[in-house]
Parts: C-alpha cells; structure tokens; sequence
C-alpha cells in the first residue's frame, strides 16, 4: 500500500563544530527520505522490509492491470459453440506487454512474500504456464520445473489424476524436480475447474514441496475452481 512519507526537519550545526555531512543534514522531500531514517509508513521498512518493488507495487500494479486486461482478446464460440475464450497471446506478441505482465507478477510476489519467503522454485502447467512461468522464475531469482501431461517427461515421474469434462487425465512431474522442503508457487494462464491445478499441487507435496501458492492470470470465477485448491488463490486480471 502506497503511503506519503514524512517530512524530516533538516538539522542544524554550530559555527564551532565540524561541517556536517550534507547527505546526512540536506532537508529530505515526500520521495525522498533520510537515508538514516526510513520512512516507517512503508511496508518493506515498517512490516516485513521487502524490497522496493513491493512497496511500490499497489499504484503500479493497478496500471499494469489495466494494459495487460485491455491487450486480453475474447472470442466468441471458441473452442465450442457457447464458450467465450480468453485470448492472452497478444500479450506475448508485443514485448513491452510481455515485460509488464512478468512485472506484475514479480510484484505480486516481492509484495506477498518478501524475501525471506520468496518461492525457490516456480511450477508451470502444461502449456500456457510454460509461456510466462520460467520468466517469472528467472525473475525472482527462482527454478523452473514443469508439469506435462502423462508420457511426456523423461526419467523417473511422480503421477496425479485429474478430473476432465471427458473423463481422467494425468499430470507428471520428474522425481527430482522439487527438494523436499523448498517453496513452490504454481502457475498457469487460467484456473477454471480447478482440478488440473489442484493435481500439480498434489505432485508438489508428494515431492516434499511446500506450496506457498498459486498464480493465474486469469479465472472463470463461476466455475469456483479456487475451492478445491488448499493455497492462497492469487488472479491477476478480472475475468468471466
């Protein structure tokens, strides 16, 4: 949350002491702080010190949401009769919508969990996860590790089912892809269902993961896909 910073007093000295250091006594303005003393109506300086993206998030954030949710094309019809499709390769068609969907993003994280429990590795979904995910992951300093449909990944897999409007479905991922411990995020362009979601965090925990969360840039609210997830659900563009 964006918050105007204090005005410091600029201090004065004797004709009889040392000069000061100017940084130290030069009078401080609403963006400009002290280096002495932080502003403490901050976030990252009063509550969990993150970094300074995340303090800077919320005004930021809520611009970038507007680009990235006016480049969203809807189309009618697609892939059946009835249903109206979210489009967000624009998005990835002009670089500076690229750069901001994955600035958006980081700043949901700085904001949300701060360095100490920053995400070390960030899951992608088979396939539209895979466009932003390992941006994202490279981003926040982060590994990337995918989910892919059954058969598709080499070496030793762990397996989870899914639930699909035709029937079951299979996740993989590879056995060492997650250390037991570390902090996973999982994210995907769309939560719908839920249930595909759902099966990459039960992969996450049987790999000794912690699910800290999941991220999508999009969600058919009406379907309540979110309530069958058990990690904090976070959208970042307004949908159906």
């Amino acid at each position: 949350m964006s918050s105007p910073n204090n005005l410091a007093t600029p201090s004065t000295t004797s004709t009889t002491q040392a000069p000061a250091d100017p940084a130290a006594t030069a009078p401080s303005t609403s963006s400009h702080p002290p280096a002495s003393s932080p502003d403490p109506t901050l976030t990252s300086n009063a509550q969990r010190r993150l970094p300074a993206s995340a303090a800077a998030g919320p005004p930021e954030l809520a611009s970038l949401k507007i680009r990235l949710r006016a480049a969203v094309r809807q189309i009618p019809d697609f892939p059946s009769k009835g249903i109206l499709f979210e489009d967000i390769m624009p998005i990835f068609a002009d670089a500076s919508l690229h750069e901001a969907l994955i600035r958006a993003l980081d700043l949901h994280v700085a904001h949300t969990y701060g360095p100490d429990e920053k995400p070390d590795v960030v899951v992608g979904l088979d396939a539209r996860g895979f466009l932003f995910g390992p941006s994202l992951a490279m981003r926040i300093g982060a590994g990337f590790a995918p989910v892919r449909k059954q058969g598709k990944l080499p070496g030793p897999c762990i397996t989870a089912s899914y639930e699909k409007e035709y029937g079951q479905d299979f996740f993989q991922m590879q056995s060492d892809a997650i250390k037991p411990g570390q902090k996973v995020l999982v994210v995907d362009d769309l939560i719908a269902t839920g249930g595909s979601a759902a099966a990459a965090g039960s992969l996450v925990k049987q790999l000794g993961g912690t699910l800290v969360g999941y991220v999508f840039i999009l969600e058919l609210d009406f379907l309540k896909g979110r309530d069958k997830l058990d990690a904090p659900v976070y959208t970042l563009l307004s949908s159906q």
